[in-house]
């Protein structure tokens, strides 16, 4: 026998309570009093999103815009040379303050807004921010020459090969690399004597710069710090891929890591912080033993210049994913790229908190919309994945793009058996608070005055989803 039982709203803590629910020809929303970080981890793996306390899903075979779901492997993420671009950008504005105020061209400068809209959230002047909460922004040290070596046994003859001038020709031990048999008449060759066990013995590694041996020490420092000191030969899976691409090899492209989590040099000319509060949400907070430190609900991540904020990133932290929401900025500081800038500071944050909560390794980046060509930048975030609006499974996006090529809405798996497996299978089992009670719909609909509403509890239920609907409770009055 079905059960129903009353409680107070302030008993509702926990549940996602609807006050209305909105179903047009292109989109469906409704406004959400409060709701598990799981139960949002479930809507957006169906294609809702959230802007402040109202969520909702484009119906994706009715609207002029299909709007796909677009989630980045965080882990995996290769950042572009337009990408590193802004890095390097950032960190010289940082570091000398000599970055050309111009705009770049290359991306958007709101690469990662998805659906801006108001929202209220509290600005704190700088006095009323501790410096506890700040967490200064760490600046390459790539383009400057280092005067002190602080490993011990390493010298700078050892690690770096001898300048040449430029009218002369150098013989590296690089076997693959050919040398001329006769140089030009304007050169002259460099004959330097390597030490034992170095330099052109070709049966001998390369030489390494002593800055990048430097430099891949501290990484590796820094990430066993963060893992808890785990030795390296006990790391599993990602965790040990994550380590391993953590590290600069030589003639291996840099990671974010490297232009982020390197020292502030003594002598930069501007100072860039961060504070991350949570922030008021439908999204209830929620801590676990195996989660993030910060805990899982929804943040606002400050960036702060010289004592002024300069821009305001929303983020949800989900069980499996960072979640884009919006980004605030300064206009007057647009020259610094800081859509660009906040997206891949979020995937650093992405693998970050990876390392404490080993589900969480995504980052969600909103709607992803091929026909609209201003908005396509998204799939630049590499690898990435696209959420399938018929069966809801996730597909890389270079199998993805063709289809949308040739038609602007598209079922992305293309498996012919695949199916939703969270599709509406009974529709009496969905939960309905009325009159302050909670009781299942085929409660509700016996007990209903006036014109049956099934049509639209039905809609709504196949939108969020059977485990959903039966979780979730929605208000009818």
């Amino acid at each position: 026998m079905a059960r129903c039982s009353r409680m107070s709203v302030t008993e509702l803590s926990g549940y996602f309570v609807l006050f209305s629910l909105c179903i047009s020809g292109e989109m469906g929303g409704m406004w959400a009093h409060s709701m598990t970080v799981q139960d949002y981890q479930d809507l957006i793996d169906r294609g809702w999103r959230r802007s402040g306390k109202y969520v909702y899903k484009p119906i994706m075979n009715q609207t002029c815009c299909p709007q796909y779901t677009i989630r980045c492997r965080a882990l995996h993420f290769q950042a572009s040379k337009s990408h590193k671009k802004v890095l390097k950008k950032m960190l010289k504005f940082i570091s000398k303050g000599d970055v050309s105020k111009v705009a770049s061209e290359e991306e958007p400068m709101d690469a990662h807004i998805d659906d801006v809209a108001t929202c209220d959230f509290p600005y704190k002047n700088e006095s009323q921010v501790s410096q506890s909460e700040l967490t200064p922004l760490a600046v390459d040290h790539s383009e400057r020459v280092e005067d002190e070596d602080k490993d011990s046994g390493e010298t700078k003859e050892e690690g770096n090969v001898p300048k040449v001038e430029s009218d002369s020709v150098q013989i590296c031990a690089d076997k693959d690399t050919s040398v001329p048999a006769e140089p030009s008449h304007s050169a002259k060759a460099v004959h330097t004597p390597p030490k034992p066990g170095k330099g052109a013995d070709l049966s001998k590694p390369l030489c390494r710069k002593a800055k990048d041996i430097r430099k891949e020490r501290k990484l590796q420092k820094l990430l066993q710090n963060q893992m808890g000191t785990v030795e390296g030969s006990q790391l599993q899976g990602d965790q040990a891929f994550l380590l391993q691409n953590s590290k600069s090899k030589t003639n291996q492209p840099k990671n974010i890591e490297d232009f982020i989590f390197v020292p502030l040099p003594d002598d930069a000319q501007h100072k860039l912080e961060f504070t991350r509060f949570l922030c008021d949400s439908p999204l209830e907070a929620e801590h676990a033993p195996n989660g993030p430190e910060c805990g899982y609900g929804s943040f606002h991540q400050q960036y702060w210049l010289d004592g002024k904020i300069i821009a305001v990133g929303v983020i949800d932290i989900l069980p499996y994913c960072v979640s884009s929401v919006y980004l605030y900025y300064d206009p007057d500081f647009s020259f610094l790229s800081l859509g660009v800038y906040s997206a891949l500071r979020e995937i650093a944050f992405t693998r970050q908190l990876y390392v404490k909560a080993p589900d969480l390794s995504f980052y969600y980046m909103g709607f992803y919309i091929h026909s609209c060509p201003k908005m396509r930048y998204k799939a630049q975030y590499r690898p990435s994945d696209l959420l399938c609006p018929e069966t809801f499974m996730w597909t890389p996006i270079e199998q993805c793009l063709p289809l949308l090529e040739h038609s602007k809405y598209s079922r992305l798996n293309q498996d012919g058996k695949a199916e939703d497996e969270g599709r509406l299978k009974e529709l009496g089992r969905v939960r309905v608070l009325h009159k302050r009670t909670v009781m299942p719909y085929s409660v509700y609909k016996k007990r209903r005055k006036g014109p049956s509403d099934e049509a639209s509890v039905q809609q709504y239920a196949s939108l969020v989803g059977q485990s959903c609907s039966e979780r979730m409770l929605l208000f009818r009055s």
